[in-house]
């Protein structure tokens, strides 16, 4: 935990310095802090982050606008921290780039457990069965590569960006190629924790995998849906 890299964005003083004091007290010591969408671009831009807790109301622009531009320089788990909480909201917020959200106000213990819980489980996923190497696998499925050793997504050999959640979802069905999947099992592998996190979350990120994979998203090939079951991933068609 002492390595992960954290990044506070909030212009409230007193939430950062809060989250700030009680993130350390839980373990994590290398923690960057942001009071505009400006300065996080800059903190990114000079600094590599692993997690960014990222307010939704920013004084220049909205933590929605920001979340495009952050995906653009990194792929760092995104955790937005809001006052808003309709559904619409949160699809939003699924949709951008973000991985998670938790409402204000909030105990700042709840984070600090989020954190640990996400990188529990990048742990538990993490392993390799196709080509490995110092545990870490490459997984070729012809059309897209997934590796984990450097955290790519190669689709027909281009670098395509990959928000931190949709890896793990992807390298999830990569590790269990044609096996059938329930939303509930996939909530329950991937993210850990259900609070805050419904089914809505795993269709999101379905598509956003599929964006990526996918030659036609609407008709998708790899990732399938087996319905009244869930999901799975097949290998590359036979020539």
């Amino acid at each position: 935990m002492e390595n992960t890299k954290i990044l506070i964005v909030d212009d409230e003083k007193s939430i950062v310095k809060m989250l700030e004091t009680v993130l350390k007290k839980e373990g994590f010591q290398k923690i960057h802090t942001a009071y505009t969408a400006n300065e996080a671009l800059q903190c990114i831009e000079e600094n590599e982050v692993d997690m960014i807790l990222l307010d939704v109301m920013l004084p220049d622009q909205s933590g929605f606008d920001l979340c495009p531009k952050i995906r653009e320089k990194t792929n760092a788990y995104i955790l937005f921290l809001t006052a808003r909480v309709s559904d619409l909201d949160v699809l939003t917020g699924f949709a951008i780039g973000g991985d998670d959200y938790i409402t204000k106000p909030f105990n700042p213990l709840e984070i600090a457990a989020r954190i640990k819980a996400r990188l529990r489980r990048r742990s538990q996923v993490s392993g390799g069965t196709i080509i490995k190497k110092d545990d870490k696998a490459r997984y070729d499925f012809g059309h897209f590569v997934l590796d984990e050793e450097a955290g790519e997504l190669l689709v027909n050999g281009k670098l395509i960006p990959c928000p931190a959640q949709v890896f793990l979802l992807l390298q999830y069905f990569c590790k269990h190629p044609n096996i059938v999947f329930s939303k509930t099992q996939l909530l329950e592998a991937v993210w850990g924790f259900d609070s805050f996190v419904d089914d809505n979350t795993v269709t999101v990120h379905i598509r956003r995998i599929r964006e990526r994979i996918e030659e036609d998203p609407s008709r998708p090939y790899y990732l399938q849906t087996v319905r009244g079951l869930g999901y799975k991933l097949v290998k590359e068609r036979e020539n």
